[in-house]
């Protein structure tokens, strides 16, 4: 009978990887990773969401009253939201978490003995996988709890993780990207200069697309690991099947049915294949912009802002507006030349997009600001300046 999951509220590090492989073994228990600077209230109400057998810290491991059993055969539980509201879990199985890893050295071309670099939160599904690749791949993974450019640059690794913001900091900082055998680049879309520049400099890039319902990355460069397929359903909604799929959502089979369309995952991501047969994200459901009684995909307005030379770095966000409903506002980080402004930025767009998808406000700003997984925080963007 399967074990209560024990949270693990320790950074990352030795403890952590050693309990990690005896879930995945199967000779201790179930592994939900949390970030040990989440606030009381917010630890709380994971910890109720996740109703563990005990909860261990850098202090020891304490039993924890109400413990309920894991769905058979689970190994890591993954937090994906839980900053307000109740959170909800991800439940991912051994042979799930070790399909994705072993599909993954395959498509990049690992060789035995080639370590993996771990600067990724190892409370989310990326940091996660990058040990369960070494552990796969029967190596020691080089783990650092802060991500350093000169550190990483320097690690006696051959495989590195990491999300865009990351790589542009290594690049910034003059790191020979070339000494990595391969660069998974994932957590949120790379503009195409980051990609082009990072190549130029030796780096063997992969961009990466899945999330924790599928073990992590999924889809590498548009094309599906090996076992995994992936479908457009006729709502636009990127739909995913295969043996990287979680078994659901812990204690919620409510939210589990509606997630799962008999062997398919129904995404919350828009996409599209290209001519190549590639699939192509397209944007969030969620973050479709209603303007005006009309209908934008902000990832869509990203993309095309992205490839235009004064620009290092956008996202694309609906704020309220109180004749439109919501304005289409593009908030970036000007690159060099200097940005455009919102004439030129609107005349840009309307090359390739219809005028109602050009922005109606611009903002500039030195950073994008990210959530700790990497990803742009875009409840923060929506809100408006001043």
């Amino acid at each position: 009978m399967s074990q209560s999951p024990h949270a693990s509220v320790l950074p990352p590090g030795p403890r952590q990887f050693e309990a990690l492989a005896a879930a995945l073994e199967g000779t201790g228990p179930a592994l939900c990773p949390i970030a040990p600077g989440l606030p009381g209230p917010a630890l709380e109400r994971l910890l109720e969401a996740l109703a563990p057998g005990a909860v261990e810290t850098t202090g020891g491991v304490r039993p924890r009253a109400g413990g309920v059993p894991v769905t058979e055969g689970t190994a890591v539980l993954v937090a994906t939201s839980g900053s307000t509201g109740t959170p909800k879990i991800v439940e991912l199985p051994a042979a799930a978490l070790r399909h994705s890893a072993a599909a993954t050295l395959a498509r990049v071309g690992a060789e035995p003995g080639e370590r993996w670099l771990c600067c990724l939160p190892t409370s989310h599904i990326s940091g996660i996988q990058v040990l369960v690749r070494a552990l796969v791949g029967g190596t020691e993974p080089v783990i650092q709890p802060r991500f350093d450019p000169t550190a990483v640059a320097t690690a006696d690794a051959a495989h590195l993780s990491c999300v865009p913001t990351q790589l542009r900091r290594l690049l910034d900082a003059g790191a020979d990207l070339g000494k990595f055998r391969s660069i998974l680049l994932g957590g949120a879309a790379a503009p195409p200069d980051l990609l082009e520049e990072a190549r130029r400099r030796g780096a063997r890039v992969f961009t990466t697309y899945g999330m924790s319902e599928t073990c992590g990355g999924c889809a590498y460069d548009g094309v599906p690991l090996d076992g995994v397929r992936a479908a457009v359903g006729e709502d636009g909604r990127i739909r995913l099947a295969g043996p990287v799929l979680f078994s659901g959502y812990r204690l919620r089979p409510d939210l589990t049915a509606a997630a799962r369309e008999d062997e398919w995952f129904v995404t919350q991501d828009l996409g599209a294949f290209d001519g190549e047969g590639r699939l192509r994200v397209r944007g969030r459901v969620d973050d479709v912009i209603n303007t005006g009684g009309e209908k934008v995909v902000a990832g869509e307005v990203a993309a095309v802002i992205s490839r235009h030379p004064g620009v290092r770095d956008v996202v694309v966000v609906g704020r309220p507006d109180a004749e439109w409903g919501e304005r289409v506002t593009a908030v970036l980080v000007p690159g060099s030349p200097a940005a455009p402004g919102l004439a030129e930025l609107r005349a840009w767009v309307r090359e390739t997009l219809p005028a109602h998808a050009a922005p109606h406000e611009l903002e500039v700003v030195a950073a994008i600001p990210l959530l700790p997984s990497g990803k742009p925080d875009r409840e923060r963007l929506r809100r408006a300046r001043g």
